[in-house]
């Protein structure tokens, strides 16, 4: 089934968002210029989800992706929710008090985020009076904790990340009375989801990652070539630190168990994430909640099983590893992604493309075929497809669908090869999550000029 170019490109662009951070008196006063993002959905419904906000009440702003496994319901839950537990976390003593006396007295709040998002991001209406009393709950907890110490970004963000997995778990014991949002809070526990978060204030970026998502950075050398850096650490069996982590947690007669075929009790990929409750909670309170939900729970095979080798939970966290970075003139943008992408693309490969589109200057690198035998012809074709691809300076305005574009179509010579791109694009549902995940991604691209005059 082929797909004419403007087909591959609606289906490209359909999710993709742009935001541009306003200037104000003719002068950016922010270290960051604005943001691309998009997805592109493997699974139906799309499991991964994205957010954006702006923190009204301190400075900074909010960049999330978070990728969800045995269905979207976690991700979606934590998509909504995260950003408010980490503002209310960074936010002061008194602007607690007051956002606390206006509930109180019935007064309108003070907004806490301006969000950045595309129509299709969807907000759950049912739970939000849920979701509120339990946000409210951890601000009062912060009130009365109030040590008069001003909050440490990287302890707002691993103290709101922690709260938000402990209130999900806590809804889903508690149950409610409301048939349809008892559903949902063991829905939203029972699946899980990964995050990676990025927090930019001034030149200070902090990232929190829970699981597999990545978070890299795009630096532009003297020379104008582009390399990465990386800033989080993938949270599965692919990292050596976090299975030591896994095994010092558990006693040793569990060690050959614990971490099996590369996966935590042989099931779970990341090592790191929401909700999942099935590897946090004890059989018996796991049996309970599942006999005590409504039908539909106990009609889903997913909620009844007990992971083998099942003896000292919990076996998972949602704490994330923060790493700080204080950024520099010739830090140039920042890419959020789930898995999606780093499973077909090398970070390097990611820098040079986001970079090449973000300057619009291509370095010419000779054209290496890596031990393909090519034909005068061929050799021809690619070097007339290069000269095509200068000169329709980039068909894509996002930077996001334009690095989605590579990821799904490059052929072996990194080039986008449009008859691959319209046969992956057109494999139907049942068959696209054999060939890739879903993919989300946020591009951020950084003020250069604000970041020097710090």
């Amino acid at each position: 089934f082929y797909l004419t170019p403007p087909q591959v490109n609606s289906i490209l662009k359909a999710n993709e968002y742009s935001f541009k951070v306003p200037e104000f008196d003719g002068k950016n006063v922010s270290s960051v210029l604005g943001f691309d993002s998009n997805q592109l959905p493997a699974n139906a419904p799309i499991e991964d989800r994205r957010s954006a906000a702006t923190c009204l009440q301190t400075r900074g702003m909010l960049l999330g992706v978070f990728d969800g496994h045995a269905g979207c319901a976690c991700a979606q839950a934590v998509s909504e929710r995260l950003f408010y537990y980490i503002a209310v976390s960074l936010l002061p003593h008194e602007t607690l008090l007051e956002i606390e006396n206006a509930v109180e007295s019935g007064r309108a709040l003070l907004p806490i985020l301006q969000w950045h998002k595309h129509p299709n991001d969807y907000f759950s209406k049912e739970a939000s009076k849920l979701y509120f009393n339990s946000l409210r709950t951890y601000w009062q907890e912060l009130i009365d904790l109030n040590s008069g110490e001003t909050t440490d970004v990287r302890e707002a963000l691993i103290n709101a990340f922690k709260r938000l997995d402990n209130d999900i778990s806590l809804e889903a014991q508690v149950g409610d009375p409301n048939s349809f949002l008892n559903y949902l809070v063991l829905q939203v526990a029972f699946s899980g989801a990964t995050a990676c978060v990025a927090h930019v204030d001034g030149i200070d970026l902090h990232v929190a990652n829970t699981g597999d998502s990545r978070a890299m950075l795009g630096v532009q050398e003297e020379d104008g070539s582009w390399s990465a850096v990386n800033l989080s650490y993938d949270h599965n069996a692919q990292n050596e630190r976090e299975v030591e982590r896994v095994k010092m947690e558990h006693p040793k007669s569990e060690e050959k168990s614990v971490v099996k075929q590369d996966r935590l009790l042989g099931l779970l990929m990341p090592f790191r994430a929401f909700g999942d409750v099935k590897f946090k909670w004890s059989i018996e309170l796991q049996k309970r909640v599942v006999e005590s939900g409504p039908d539909q729970l106990n009609d889903n095979e997913y909620t009844k099983f007990i992971p083998p080798n099942y003896h000292t939970p919990p076996y998972l966290t949602a704490e994330p590893e923060v790493i700080h970075h204080k950024l520099r003139p010739q830090d140039k943008f920042l890419v959020l992604a789930t898995d999606g992408l780093w499973e077909t693309m090398h970070r390097q490969d990611v820098a040079r493309i986001v970079g090449e589109y973000l300057t619009g200057v291509h370095h010419q690198q000779p054209i290496a075929v890596g031990g393909y035998k090519v034909t005068l012809g061929q050799m021809h074709g690619l070097l007339t497809e290069r000269r095509a691809r200068i000169s329709s300076v980039f068909e894509d305005q996002n930077a996001a669908t334009h690095l989605i574009r590579h990821a799904v179509g490059n052929n072996e010579f990194g080039t986008v090869d449009h008859e691959r791109l319209s046969k992956m694009l057109s494999l139907p549902e049942e068959l696209a999550r054999m060939y890739r995940d879903d993919i989300t991604i946020i591009v951020v691209q950084f003020n250069s000029r604000v970041i020097g005059a710090y």
